[in-house]
């Protein structure tokens, strides 16, 4: 796909989460939706960590998508670690989950999550967010370098 139709734009996903069946939903999504993004995937937090520190492993500019309840270590402390990380600190973060406890949502924010996003709307509601977030990064303009 060219790089000015309106569904493109370099941008890698990078899917953090263990769900199979979530991340079945999403890649399907951006099937539908027609966003050609290349997507890397992590299936926790640890493994998240170490793919974004691997300089030939995702390319930026990148968008992150985290879910919050994994094994190993889950999306909040993994936030908590990226926003240490002076390489990784402006990265930008999207909560997709399905915990929907203020406590989770406060703790997001308080790292600075570009967004907070439930994802037990599997219907409409979960087309209308993927296809939010594929506008998202066609009209901002994302770090190249950290």
């Amino acid at each position: 796909m060219k790089a000015q139709d309106k569904k493109f734009k370099e941008v890698t996903i990078v899917l953090i989460d263990d769900d199979e069946v979530d991340v079945m939903g999403i890649h399907r999504a951006l099937k539908k939706l027609k966003i050609l993004n290349t997507v890397v995937r992590a299936r926790d937090g640890l493994e998240g960590l170490a793919l974004l520190r691997e300089p030939t492993a995702v390319s930026r500019p990148y968008i992150v998508l985290l879910d919050i309840n994994m094994p190993r270590m889950d999306g909040l402390e993994m936030l908590a670690e990226l926003r240490k990380d002076p390489n990784l600190s402006d990265s930008v973060v999207f909560i997709l989950t399905t915990s929907k406890t203020e406590e989770d949502k406060v703790k997001a924010y308080a790292h600075h999550v570009a967004g907070y996003i439930i994802k037990s709307d599997v219907g409409e509601g979960f087309m209308s967010v993927m296809e939010m977030l594929g506008n998202y990064w066609r009209v901002v303009e994302l770090p190249l370098e950290a």
